[in-house]
């Protein structure tokens, strides 16, 4: 056998199904060998960022590695923003990168993988020669599996193409991954998060991604009814505690004023699986008054330049919770904290009406908060909703309400517009349901709107709204709030609907609202991907952008 063919032993030993690839040279021999012999799905993108997003939309949905396949040399370039945004995120993957021959004298595309791999933030696991192979792929599934992060695996085209010399038995990382534990937390620890909770009349749980992964929503609430917390999540955990009515919603930049009073007031902030990074703390400036715990497998005392917690507390997010809320019930500790009739009543509302405030409509176009508030209603709350992170994010996560945390996916961990498109593709193919609705600006869809056309070729149902402003808005906003024009930030909307059919799509223009539940309706029957090209006033900016950017209140 070649080595190539006993990789793709390896690769499917290790639970891979389904991968995303733009085939080359160097990795096209294990890629067609992949589909062929192993039966694994392979998603071929159009650009080798797409393929790696799509892996890691894959990973956020599925919870297994997610795994990319890219040439040597510009096919791996092309990654390195993908790369990045997966190990922001941290994201498990695995990047079979085909690298240049090692025996060769000169080959056009070499390139060292390692530099550029490490300045991601990924790791990488080069194939030196072919008796560790193997062990170089196991190498990297664990590492990917246990550090929650992406990897690069990078073997020469002559090693893969050489003849295997010994017997391929593969022992997956799986078996050697340690068991899943829950760390406790310190028993003294314990103790002292539970006398701060005595002394607080105002506390509130905060509760992040990791939070999520612990599955400690029970826990927590548990806790917050025991101390009278309010609960608040990360942008990134929104709808962790999603139908509970002491739920304030999104902390920091996209909070709403409630929650902003509600903050401001706070003398206890416990946040449970969560950075505590600039846009969750508003830089620290979210609640001044609070005293600050942080419960994490890895709490940190110094991040984003900001001091994170007055506590500390290294534990799992659940067995935390769990630990502090029986040491409460020892103790015949209870509080009420802020929480009354009145308040209920006040967060209900926020909920109902995120942004009351009227701005005139431009003709040909809809108020983006409406046109979100519509999309909610129609949208069932089992679709899974991947958002890009510019500026009409603010308005559909503060807008949207009804599902649980899994459901959504916040492409913004690395701030990288273009990205949100093939993730939501990813997670579509792992879903496999036609359940999915990427919400994504005009701008970013048009970085990557060649893979249209991978929608149609590989038979992925995705629904597109997206939101054109007929520019990139957050640039035109800001430009706008200093007084410059906004011309330079502005290319037209075009007609993206057209744009689709062009690709083999369907497409609608959307420039009425009151469309969409028939549009929904003609979506399911169709039961293919479709995009709907809603275009939207670019002079109504959200609730954070006007705060932060215009200077209102």
């Amino acid at each position: 056998m070649q080595a190539y063919e006993v990789l793709t032993q390896a690769f499917a030993a290790e639970g891979v199904d389904t991968m995303f690839a733009l085939l080359g040279d160097a990795n096209m021999h294990w890629g067609a060998a992949m589909a062929r012999t192993q039966k694994v799905r392979v998603v071929h993108a159009r650009h080798e960022h797409c393929a790696c997003a799509m892996a890691e939309g894959y990973a956020r949905a599925t919870g297994k590695v997610g795994v990319a396949s890219v040439t040597c040399g510009p096919g791996f370039t092309q990654t390195m923003t993908a790369l990045t945004c997966a190990a922001r995120g941290a994201t498990p993957m695995v990047v079979f990168a085909g690298d240049s021959p090692s025996n060769a004298a000169w080959y056009v595309q070499q390139l060292d993988f390692g530099p550029l791999a490490a300045a991601t933030g990924a790791r990488y696991v080069p194939v030196k020669h072919i008796d560790r192979m193997l062990d170089a792929v196991r190498e990297a599934f664990y590492t990917a599996r246990v550090e929650r992060c992406p990897v690069v695996l990078g073997v020469p085209l002559d090693l893969q193409k050489a003849t295997f010399p010994w017997g391929a038995e593969y022992s997956p990382s799986t078996e050697i991954v340690p068991t899943a534990q829950r760390p406790a937390a310190d028993p003294e620890l314990v103790k002292r998060v539970a006398d701060m909770i005595g002394e607080a009349q105002r506390p509130i749980i905060l509760a992040g991604r990791g939070a999520l992964r612990a599955g400690a929503r029970a826990a927590l609430e548990a806790l917050g009814d025991r101390c009278g917390a309010l609960f608040a999540t990360s942008l990134f955990a929104k709808g962790l505690f999603n139908g509970n009515r002491w739920d304030i919603g999104i902390a920091g930049a996209y909070a709403s004023h409630l929650a902003r009073e509600e903050f401001a007031q706070c003398d206890l902030l416990i946040g449970v699986g969560a950075g505590m990074g600039h846009y969750t703390t508003e830089a620290g400036y979210l609640y001044p008054n609070a005293r600050v715990v942080q419960i994490d497998i890895n709490p940190r005392g110094l991040y984003q330049g900001l001091r994170i917690a007055d506590v500390h507390v290294r534990a799992d997010a659940r067995a935390a919770a769990e630990a502090i809320l029986a040491e409460l019930n020892a103790r015949g500790s209870a509080s009420a904290g802020a929480r009354s009739p009145t308040l209920a009543g006040r967060i209900a509302a926020a909920l109902a009406r995120p942004d009351g405030k009227e701005f005139p409509v431009a003709p040909g176009t809809v108020d983006p908060r409406t046109a979100i508030l519509e999309l909610d209603a129609v949208i069932p709350k089992d679709w899974d909703i991947v958002s890009g992170g510019a500026h009409f994010c603010g308005i559909a996560m503060t807008h949207l309400k009804g599902r649980t945390a899994e459901r959504y996916h916040v492409i913004n961990d690395f701030g990288a517009i273009g990205s949100a498109f093939p993730i939501a593709i990813g997670v579509a193919a792992a879903r496999n349901n036609g359940k999915v609705l990427l919400i994504e600006g005009d701008g970013s869809l048009l970085m990557h709107i060649q893979e249209l056309e991978t929608l149609r070729r590989q038979g992925i149902h995705l629904l597109i709204c997206v939101m054109n402003d007929g520019g990139y808005g957050a640039e035109v906003h800001k430009f706008r709030a200093q007084g410059i024009d906004p011309a330079e930030a502005v290319h037209g909307r075009g007609d993206l609907a057209a744009v689709a059919r062009g690709f083999g799509l369907r497409g609608t223009l959307v420039t009425t609202l009151d469309r969409f539940g028939a549009l929904f309706a003609e979506h399911e029957k169709a039961g293919a991907a479709e995009l709907w090209d809603v275009h939207i006033d670019d002079a109504i900016p959200s609730v954070s952008y006007r705060r932060i950017h215009y200077g209102e209140a």
